[in-house]
C-alpha cells in the first residue's frame, strides 16, 4: 500500500515537472519568434540591439511573473460563484492587490520606456510598441487556428 502511494506521488510529481518543462519550452520558443520579429520590425543597429535586448528580456521577464503569478492568484478568488460567497472586506482587499499590481506593471513600462530613450529615437519605441501589439495579435491568431483544427 505504501509503495503504490509513493508510486502516484511520484508519477504526480514527473507529469506537474513535465507541465513545467513544457510550458517553460513553450515559453522559450516564443521568445525565440519575439525577438526574430522584434529584430525586423524594429531595424536595430548593432549597437542598439546589443543594449536593447538585456532591457527587454528583464523587462519580459518580470512582467511575465507578474502576470502569471499574481493576476493568476486573482483569477483563483475571483472564480465560478467565489465573488458572490466573497465579503466587501476581502472584495476591497483583492481590489488594493489588483491596484497595486497593476500600478507594479505600469511602473515597470515607464521604467522600460525610460531605460529604451537613452539610446533609441522615440521612433523605434513606438515601432516596438506597434511590435508587441502586432506579435500577440499573431500570436494569438495562431493559437486560435491550432485550437479550431483539434
Amino acid at each position: 500500500m505504501k509503495l503504490q502511494k509513493i508510486l502516484l506521488m511520484l508519477l504526480f510529481v514527473s507529469f506537474t515537472c513535465f507541465a513545467q518543462d513544457d510550458m517553460k519550452e513553450k515559453r522559450n520558443q516564443i521568445k525565440q519568434l519575439k525577438v526574430t520579429f522584434y529584430n525586423s520590425e524594429l531595424n536595430l543597429t548593432g549597437t542598439e540591439a546589443e543594449k536593447f535586448w538585456p532591457i527587454y528580456n528583464s523587462y519580459d521577464d518580470k512582467q511575465f511573473e507578474i502576470r502569471h503569478k499574481k493576476q493568476k492568484t486573482y483569477r483563483n478568488q475571483m472564480k465560478g460563484n467565489l465573488l458572490d460567497k466573497m465579503t466587501e472586506k476581502e472584495a476591497s482587499v483583492l481590489l488594493r492587490q489588483i491596484e497595486t499590481t497593476d500600478e507594479e506593471l505600469y511602473q515597470l513600462r515607464k521604467n522600460l520606456m525610460s531605460n529604451l530613450k537613452r539610446f533609441l529615437p522615440n521612433v523605434k519605441i513606438l515601432k516596438l510598441k506597434r511590435a508587441e501589439e502586432d506579435f500577440s495579435r499573431k500570436l494569438l491568431q495562431q493559437y486560435k487556428e491550432k485550437n479550431s483544427k483539434k
